[in-house]
């Protein structure tokens, strides 16, 4: 049975560039063997995360939806905006609700015994790169196994409108999925 990883950017943005390495990333998973889930956290709209709102309301079903996905997988493939020289309001929000206890469980559940791997991309010439530590931060409290390999890609306009003239970028991008499948694999074997 192939090794399950659960893949999403921590930008919704049309065109962004964390969706474009992301799909890198998830080629070389799928490449390694792995059988991935892409979701688009569009797709899994929460509130922002309030503990008044959650008394009053309890966990959202969006954030229950994400708790099983993350159970259900090994591993956890991110790409990892930068705003302001941290994460994306998003990938924060996303990963604050998935952590909430719920039903009894533990809010750590979701978390446990998971393996994940970083990417990033930007404009700017630093690529991401500072995003990146403090996910690996968070992921860490959380007691998911970051990877150290990652990869921040800078200038990532001129990478991902001329990818032939950054093979050597786009083949690091692919690595790390590959990277991920391999941990995960023997992790969970």
């Amino acid at each position: 049975m192939p090794t399950k990883l659960l893949a999403f950017a921590g930008s919704v943005r049309r065109e962004s560039f964390n969706r474009k390495a992301l799909d890198h990333a998830v080629a070389g998973a799928r490449d390694a063997g792995a059988a991935v889930t892409l979701i688009d956290l569009r797709d899994y709209a929460l509130p922002l995360f309030d503990q008044d709102w959650e008394s009053a309301n309890g966990v959202p079903e969006n954030a229950v939806a994400l708790k099983r996905l993350f159970i259900e997988h090994a591993g956890l493939l991110l790409a990892c905006p930068e705003y302001n020289s941290s994460i994306t309001p998003l990938l924060k929000n996303t990963l604050d609700w998935v952590s909430r206890p719920w039903e009894g469980q533990s809010g750590s559940v979701p978390y446990q015994n998971k393996i994940a791997a970083l990417v990033a991309a930007s404009a700017s010439n630093l690529g991401g790169l500072r995003a990146l530590r403090h996910v690996r931060e968070i992921l860490t409290t959380l007691g998911v196994i970051v990877l150290p390999r990652q990869q921040a890609v800078g200038k990532a306009d001129t990478v991902f409108s001329a990818p032939q003239e950054h093979a050597h970028i786009i083949k690091g991008i692919r690595e790390v999925g590959q990277l991920l499948t391999d941990a995960a694999t023997r992790w969970n074997s």
